[in-house]
C-alpha cells in the first residue's frame, strides 16, 4: 500500500470511528433533556431514572469522543501538512471556536453529573442546555470547516500561501448552512433509533416497566421526528451538490452521459469502464427535478469532466444509495411506530419491538454512508479545485506505521467503552432490583 493509501485510509477509519461520538454528543444531551424536563413537569421518577442514565451514558461518550478527536486532530498535521500549512489560517478559526466549545461541554457535563443532590431541579436542568447547545454547536463548526473544503471561499491566494482572509466569508460559504442542518439531523436521527433499539431489546427481554416504556417513546420520538424533517434537507444538499460539485452529483448517482431530463436511478451496478448501470430503477426526467427543480434540465455525465477529476463512481453511487435506502427505511419505521401505538391505543406489540431493534443500526449505516458520499464524491481534491489530495500527503514513508498504530487505539478505545457502557447498564439493572 503506497503512503497515499495508507493515509486515506487511515482517515476514513479515525473519521469513521469519531464520527459516532460526535453524533452522541449531539442526540444524547437532547434525550437527557427532555427525560429531565418531563420529571420536572410530571414528577414521575422514571424520567429522572432515565435522564441519570443518559447523563451518564453522555459523559462516557463525551470522553473517548475527546481521545479520539484529539488523535484526529494529530493525524491532519501528520498526514496532511502541506494541506494545513495552506488551509490553517483559514479552518484554524473554526477549529480553535469547536476547541471553547469543547470546554464549555466538558465543564457543564461535570456540573450536571454531580449537581443533582447539590443544585435545585430547575437549575440542574439548566445545567444541561450547555452541554446540548455545545454539542450541536461542535458538529456546526466542524461542518464548516468541512464545507469551506466543498466551497472554499473568503480568501485571496498569492504565492502558494493564504492571505486576507475574511472569516465570515469562509462560514458563508454556500456548503456550510446546508450540510450542517442536514448533518446534525443525520445525528440525532441515529441517536434516536440506536437508544429506541436498546430500549426495545430490554422490552423484549421482559424488562416492561415505565422506565424501558418511556426510554422508547422518547428516543422514537428524536429519531423519527427527525427523519421526517431529513428529506427537505436532502433536498437542499442535492440541489446544492448539483449546482456547485456537479461532477459529484454524477458519481453519486452514476450518471455517465450529459443529458436533458435526466432519469433518477434507484440502485444498480455501475461500470465505470463500460459507462453502463445494471440492474438499475430509472425514474424518468427525476434526476434533472431532483437537481434543479426543472424536470427538463440538462445534467452534466460523468463523461463530460476531465477523466482525473471523477470521483470514484462505485463507491459514491453505493454509498448515496445506502444513504438515501437507510433513511427512508427509518422514515417509515417512525411512522409505522406511532400508527401502530396509536391504533393499538398505546401498546407496542413485540413484532413492532423487533422491527425497531432491527432498524437500531441504521441511523449510522446512514450517516457513516452520508460521510463517505461527501468525501469521495470531492475527490481528487482535499480543497475543491484548489488543491489535490495527492499533493497535500506527507513525505514520510511510514504511513503504514501510522495507519496500524491509531487501529489498535480506536479498538482499545472501542473495547473500554462497551465494558463501561455494559457495566453502566448492569449497574442500573442491579439498583433496579
Amino acid at each position: 500500500m503506497d503512503g497515499l493509501s495508507a493515509a486515506r485510509w487511515q482517515m476514513e477509519l479515525s473519521l469513521g470511528f469519531h464520527i459516532v461520538f460526535a453524533a452522541f454528543g449531539i442526540g444524547m444531551p437532547l434525550l437527557m433533556l427532555l427525560a429531565e424536563g418531563l420529571y420536572l413537569r410530571t414528577g414521575a421518577a422514571h424520567y429522572r431514572e432515565l435522564a441519570r442514565t443518559w447523563g451518564k451514558a453522555t459523559a462516557l461518550l463525551f470522553v473517548v469522543g475527546a481521545v479520539s478527536g484529539t488523535a484526529l486532530s494529530f493525524e491532519l498535521g501528520l498526514l496532511w501538512p502541506k494541506f494545513m500549512a495552506f488551509a490553517g489560517p483559514v479552518i484554524g478559526p473554526a477549529f480553535a471556536l469547536e476547541g471553547y466549545a469543547f470546554l464549555i461541554e466538558a465543564i457543564f457535563i461535570g456540573l450536571y453529573l454531580y449537581g443533582w443532590e447539590r443544585l435545585t431541579p430547575r437549575q440542574h436542568w439548566l445545567s444541561g442546555v450547555p452541554v446540548a447547545i455545545s454539542g450541536v454547536m461542535s458538529g456546526v463548526l466542524v461542518v464548516g470547516a468541512n464545507a469551506w473544503m466543498q466551497s472554499p471561499r473568503g480568501y485571496r491566494e498569492v504565492g502558494g500561501r493564504v492571505v486576507d482572509v475574511d472569516t465570515f466569508a469562509t462560514f458563508a460559504n454556500p456548503s456550510w448552512l446546508p450540510l450542517s442542518l442536514h448533518s446534525t439531523l443525520s445525528c440525532t436521527i441515529a441517536v434516536g433509533f440506536a437508544v429506541a433499539g436498546v430500549y426495545a431489546v430490554g422490552l423484549l427481554r421482559g424488562r416492561d416497566d415505565a422506565y424501558h416504556r418511556s426510554g422508547l417513546i422518547l428516543a422514537m420520538a428524536l429519531g423519527a421526528i427527525s427523519a421526517a424533517l431529513q428529506p427537505l434537507s436532502g433536498d437542499q444538499v442535492a440541489k446544492l451538490v448539483g449546482k456547485t460539485q456537479p461532477e459529484k452529483l454524477a458519481a453519486m448517482e452514476a450518471h455517465f452521459h450529459t443529458q436533458a431530463g435526466a432519469p433518477l436511478l434507484i440502485g444498480g451496478v455501475p461500470d465505470a469502464a463500460t459507462a453502463e448501470v445494471r440492474f438499475g430503477l430509472h425514474v424518468p426526467k427525476g434526476l434533472s427535478f431532483l437537481a434543479t427543480g426543472d424536470p427538463n434540465a440538462t445534467i452534466k455525465g460523468l463523461h463530460d469532466f476531465p477523466l482525473d477529476e471523477r470521483p470514484n463512481v462505485l463507491i459514491s453511487h453505493f454509498a448515496f444509495q445506502a444513504m438515501v435506502g437507510a433513511g427512508f427505511a427509518l422514515v417509515a419505521v417512525g411512522v409505522a411506530f406511532f400508527l401502530v401505538r396509536r391504533l393499538r391505543r398505546g401498546e407496542t406489540p413485540r413484532w413492532l419491538l423487533g422491527v425497531v431493534a432491527a432498524a437500531a443500526p441504521l441511523g449510522f449505516v446512514a450517516l457513516e454512508a452520508g460521510w463517505i458520499v461527501t468525501e469521495v464524491g470531492r475527490q481528487p481534491w482535499i480543497i475543491y479545485r484548489v488543491m489535490r489530495t495527492r499533493d497535500a500527503i506527507t513525505p514520510r514513508a511510514d504511513v503504514g506505521v501510522t495507519l496500524a498504530t491509531y487501529t489498535a487505539l480506536y479498538f482499545v478505545l472501542a473495547v473500554v467503552l462497551v465494558i463501561l457502557l455494559r457495566g453502566l447498564a448492569e449497574k442500573r439493572k442491579t439498583e433496579a432490583t
